[in-house]
């Protein structure tokens, strides 16, 4: 039996350890990762998948981004499963609960870099992306995207970049010493 549940703080080493098994240290060099780079995952769109004993067995997360200059969307991704638990529909729970979630919480249209022959079945298409630019290479068949919204992605076009929360406040510059005047 799959749980899907918000990620926990505690989660972070559990979830990079699923991701590193999933996708290994190529996960780092990928175009979606620029714009996951020191952000924080959308609200309320950070999920995990856990079996009946409680293991974490998937996570999905969704990212804030902005098509052009002013459309909002999200970028959904990654996806991971435990490779014991992929034939049990884990991935297919975790994409239902997060889009689901999604919609709920008002968001109108999600964009992901992923196979098409999986994400067809949840109803991404490429046909929305054809006049998107993400900021790095992308192979043009993987890059997908879904309304939650009718019309939500009409017309779009222009570069994908990065809104959500940043996940580092830059550091204050140090305040040199001086003796104070007496």
């Amino acid at each position: 039996m799959t749980i899907v549940l918000d990620e926990a703080a505690g989660d972070a080493a559990a979830r990079e350890n699923l991701l590193d098994r999933a996708f290994g240290s190529a996960r780092f060099t990928k175009t979606c990762e620029r714009l996951r780079e020191g952000r924080l995952p959308a609200r309320g769109l950070a999920l995990k998948a856990v079996d009946e004993t409680g293991r974490m067995i998937g996570t999905l997360r969704f990212w804030h981004v902005s098509i052009g200059s002013t459309r909002p969307a999200l970028m959904l991704g990654p996806l991971a499963v435990e490779s014991d638990a992929r034939e049990g529909g884990v991935g297919s729970t975790l994409m239902r609960a997060g889009l689901a979630r999604a919609a709920e919480l008002g968001h109108e249209a999600v964009i992901l870099v992923g196979d098409a022959a999986y994400y067809e079945r949840f109803g991404f298409r490429p046909e929305a992306t054809e006049e998107l630019a993400m900021p790095g290479p992308v192979e043009r068949e993987r890059f997908l995207a879904l309304e939650l919204a009718e019309g939500a992605l009409d017309g779009a076009k222009g570069d994908v970049r990065a809104t959500g929360a940043i996940r580092f406040a830059p550091k204050a510059a140090p305040v040199e010493a001086r003796p104070i005047a007496a």
